[in-house]
C-alpha cells in the first residue's frame, strides 16, 4: 500500500506546500499532479465540485504521484466517508469550533476500534494500489486529517481542539478568521490585530505538537510563513494561477489595460 508521504513530512517536520484546486476539472487536477507540488486540495466546500467530479479528480491526482485531499462541506460524518470512499488520502474540514467537533471529525476517518468510518468503497484502494483488506487494515494510519481554525472563539478553545488525538494538521482560513475579527459596525481587524491572532493559533498547534497551516497567494508569503514554523501551506489555487497569468499577458500587448478584472478574482 502507497504511504502518505505528505503526512511523514509533517510529521517529521518538513513544511509541505501545495494549492487548492476551485474550477472542479478533472483536466487541471491532472496538469497540476504533475507540476511538483506534494498535494492538491479538492476544494467542495466553496465550489460547484460534486462528487463524482471530485472522485474522478482524486483518480488523477494519485495516479500523477500527488496527494489529493478533499475540503468537504462540513464535518459531518457521511461527507467525510464519502470523500474517504471515493479515494482522497486527507480531509481538510471547515470551521471546528470545539474539541467535541474535532473527536467526531477523527472518529469518522478512522475504522473500528478507533474511529466509526464505515467499511466500503473501492476507489479508495485504486489510488493506494493495494487491495481492499489491506487498505482496511492500513489506512488509518495513511489518512491525512486537518482541521480548520477559522474562528475567533475556535482560537480561544485552540488549546483544548489542538490536543485532540489523531490530528494531523491545523489549517487557518484568513478569510473567515478576519471576518470573526470584526467590529460590531462591520470594520475589518487590523493587520496588527490580524498577525497576533494568527501568532496565537501557531503557538497553541506547537504547544500541542501538531503542525500548523495556512493559505497564502504568493510563494514569497510561503516561504516566510515556513520561515516562521508554518508547515501545511496552501499558495493560492488553480484559477488565481490562470487569470493572473492570463492578465499578465494581457498587460504585455495591451499596456493600455491594467487586467485587474482577472487579477482580482
Amino acid at each position: 500500500m502507497k504511504p502518505n508521504p505528505v503526512k511523514r513530512a509533517l510529521k517529521a517536520g518538513q513544511p509541505q506546500f501545495g494549492t487548492w484546486l476551485s474550477l472542479g476539472s478533472t483536466v487541471a487536477a491532472r496538469f497540476l499532479a504533475r507540476a511538483g507540488f506534494p498535494w492538491l486540495t479538492v476544494d467542495m466546500e466553496h465550489t460547484h465540485t460534486d462528487i463524482q467530479t471530485a472522485a474522478m479528480m482524486f483518480g488523477v491526482i494519485a495516479d500523477g504521484g500527488c496527494v489529493p485531499l478533499a475540503r468537504v462541506w462540513a464535518s459531518k460524518h457521511e461527507y467525510i466517508k464519502s470523500v474517504l470512499d471515493c479515494g482522497a488520502m486527507g480531509i481538510v474540514v471547515p470551521m471546528v469550533m470545539d474539541a467535541a467537533e474535532a473527536r467526531a471529525i477523527v472518529a469518522a476517518a478512522k475504522y473500528p476500534p478507533l474511529g466509526n468510518r464505515s467499511v466500503g468503497g473501492g476507489l479508495h484502494t485504486m489510488n493506494y494500489g493495494t487491495t481492499a483488506e489491506r487498505y482496511y487494515a492500513e489506512a488509518d494510519n495513511e489518512i491525512l486529517v486537518v482541521i480548520q481554525t477559522e474562528h475567533i472563539d475556535a482560537v480561544e478553545r485552540a488549546d483544548e481542539i489542538y490536543s485532540v488525538p489523531g490530528i494531523d494538521a491545523i489549517f487557518v482560513g484568513p478569510n473567515d478568521l478576519a471576518a470573526s475579527l470584526r467590529k460590531p459596525d462591520g470594520t475589518p481587524p487590523s493587520k496588527g490585530l490580524m498577525e497576533e491572532t494568527l501568532q496565537r493559533i501557531l503557538a497553541a498547534a506547537k504547544r500541542n505538537n501538531v503542525p500548523c497551516g495556512i493559505h497564502v497567494q504568493t510563494p514569497a508569503d510561503a516561504l516566510r510563513r515556513a520561515a516562521e514554523g508554518w508547515q501545511f501551506i496552501a499558495i493560492a489555487s488553480e484559477l488565481k494561477f490562470m487569470l493572473e497569468g492570463a492578465a499578465q499577458v494581457v498587460r504585455s500587448v495591451y499596456p493600455e489595460r491594467s487586467g485587474e478584472e482577472l487579477a482580482k478574482y
